[in-house]
C-alpha cells in the first residue's frame, strides 16, 4: 500500500519588514517573501500560492499589505507546497 506523505502546517506570518520597502513594491515583496519562506520551512522546490492568499495579499492595495497572515501550507509529493488561508 503506498503511503500518503502529506504534511500540513499552519503559518502566522508576520510582514513587519516590508514596510522598509518602497510604498510601490510591498504586496509584490509581500508574496516573494511567502513564497520564500514557505521554500526554506517546508524543503520545497515548487510553492503554488492559492488564488485566496494572493488576493488576501492585494486586497489594500500594493501599498498596504496586511501586517500578518495566517496560512495553511499542505506539502503534496514531489515537493510541491500549496498554500491556503487558514480558518
Amino acid at each position: 500500500m503506498a503511503e500518503d506523505k502529506r504534511i500540513d502546517r499552519i503559518y502566522t506570518l508576520r510582514f513587519h519588514r516590508i514596510k522598509r520597502t518602497p510604498r510601490t513594491k510591498r504586496a509584490a515583496k509581500a508574496v516573494r517573501y511567502l513564497r520564500r519562506f514557505m521554500q526554506q520551512h517546508m524543503k520545497a522546490e515548487r510553492v503554488v500560492i492559492q488564488q485566496e492568499v494572493n488576493e488576501a495579499l492585494w486586497r489594500r492595495g500594493i501599498q498596504n499589505p496586511p501586517a500578518r497572515l495566517r496560512v495553511r501550507a499542505e506539502k503534496r509529493e514531489g515537493d510541491t507546497v500549496v498554500v491556503s488561508l487558514a480558518e
